[in-house]
């Protein structure tokens, strides 16, 4: 049976999300939340109407009413739930292939359900998955519910009443589910808009496109003249920007040029940003030397929020350009935070590769070494050593941060060093100690 993840439920749309599974993950989550209502939305893949329809079973079955969305972004449908203060299913695998799917729960409150309440929908799920499975080909009662409208107003209104006029932006929509409502607020905007990758058919989403893949966008911002390029991904909660110059301009660096502005004009909470412990040294060295405090967290956009709402600060992500403003949303926005670059390109009169400048990228090595099983790293004493030499031969010119992966058997390796190959052989030494330790499968 599949578990949540740092994500909700995800896999193979056909052979992991069968109609008995989804069925009963309705229901469970109708016994564990007990909603009057519970909202539904989904990106463009092809499983999504049938896994929707499937939770509306479910939920009927407990006696739960549902709001259908359709095709909106992830931001979207957590912008929806707390208005309508009724928890959420988001249909999506992120910027996974078209083959799989997933199902995001989310809150009232629009925030990620606990961990307590997660176990809670698990142990349901067991037990109902273990009960005889009634093959329903009736269709539960809903209502549908157009957010459309409510969100791009929200988005448009977070400039404060700025707009793009004249702005020339490329945004690449990964055939995903903001490939309307993104260009809808650009252009609401003003800005002088090129899309692509906003015909979604059911199977291409993320295919050669979106922040994973934005060779496609980096040619086009090129050929175009354009100030600035974005790529958003599947589900539409994260981004990444592409200078005037075609270059990449990641999640890091963005949160970096946000940070740098929101302080410089006295807008900044507690003077310090989240981030995980895989974003990269440059940005931490260029916060410092502005005096930004930088607070960092394990992986997953559930503990950046987290430390954002515990030390009550307003900007945190990853970087993967999933970022989180916390005075505007409860998770991350692809759209909001492409609509933030794109206000501070226009407000200052600078290029995007000179807002990004001050940072300076160490050179990063990543190397997964597969294991048997997933591993304890911390009862390894020879691993530990061996990562205590590393940080103490690297000092201040670089990081070491090695940790087992949440979803497979590998054992995941960083090395970031000011010179490429010192960061090349430390990683190398730490692969055959963990190798070495607990053996490949």
């Amino acid at each position: 049976m599949l578990r949540f993840g740092t994500d909700g439920v995800r896999g193979d749309a056909d052979t992991d999300l069968t109609d008995e599974l989804i069925v009963a993950l309705g229901r469970a989550v109708a016994r564990v939340l007990r909603p009057e209502q519970v909202l539904i939305g989904r990106d463009t893949r092809a499983s999504g109407p049938r896994i929707e329809e499937h939770l509306l079973i479910g939920l009927e079955r407990e006696g739960a009413a549902a709001q259908l969305l359709g095709v909106v972004p992830t931001p979207a449908i957590a912008f929806a739930a707390t208005h309508a203060n009724a928890p959420a299913l988001i249909v999506s695998a992120s910027h996974n292939p078209w083959t799989d799917n997933g199902v995001k729960v989310i809150g009232a409150d629009g925030y990620k359900l606990s961990d307590q309440l997660e176990a809670a929908i698990e142990d349901e799920l067991r037990n109902l998955i273990a009960a005889p499975f009634e093959d329903g080909a009736r269709r539960a009662e809903h209502r549908d519910l157009d957010t459309g409208d409510a969100y791009v107003a929200f988005l448009i209104d977070a400039l404060d009443g700025r707009t793009l006029d004249g702005l020339r932006v490329v945004v690449d929509c990964a055939n995903g589910a903001a490939f309307s409502l993104g260009p809808r607020a650009l252009r609401a905007l003003g800005a002088d808009l090129t899309v692509l990758h906003a015909e979604p058919d059911g199977r291409n989403i993320n295919a050669a496109c979106g922040s994973t893949h934005p060779e496609s966008l980096q040619n086009e911002v090129r050929a175009r003249g354009a100030a600035i390029g974005l790529a958003l991904d599947g589900d539409g909660d994260r981004v990444i920007a592409v200078d005037e110059q075609g270059e990449l301009v990641d999640g890091d660096r963005i949160m970096m040029m946000l940070a740098l502005d929101l302080h410089a004009r006295h807008a900044l909470p507690g003077d310090a940003i989240v981030v995980t412990v895989m974003s990269n040294l440059g940005l931490m060295r260029a916060l410092r030397a502005a005096e930004i405090d930088v607070v960092e967290t394990p992986v997953g956009d559930r503990h950046v929020v987290a430390a954002m709402l515990e030390r009550g600060l307003g900007l945190g992500g990853e970087q993967s350009g999933h970022i989180v403003f916390g005075a505007n949303a409860t998770t991350g926005d692809g759209l909001l935070t492409g609509l933030f670059v794109c206000d501070l390109v226009q407000r200052t009169g600078k290029a995007l590769s000179e807002l990004a400048a001050p940072m300076v990228r160490v050179p990063q090595v990543l190397v997964n070494v597969r294991v048997a099983s997933r591993v304890d790293l911390d009862g390894s004493g020879a691993v530990a050593a061996a990562i205590t030499e590393a940080q103490r031969a690297l000092g201040a010119s670089g990081r070491v941060l090695v940790r087992g992966s949440g979803t497979e058997p590998l054992v995941r390796i960083m090395v970031e060093a000011d010179v490429p190959s010192v960061a090349e052989e430390t990683a190398e030494r730490l692969r055959n100690v963990v190798a070495a330790e607990f053996g490949t499968a």
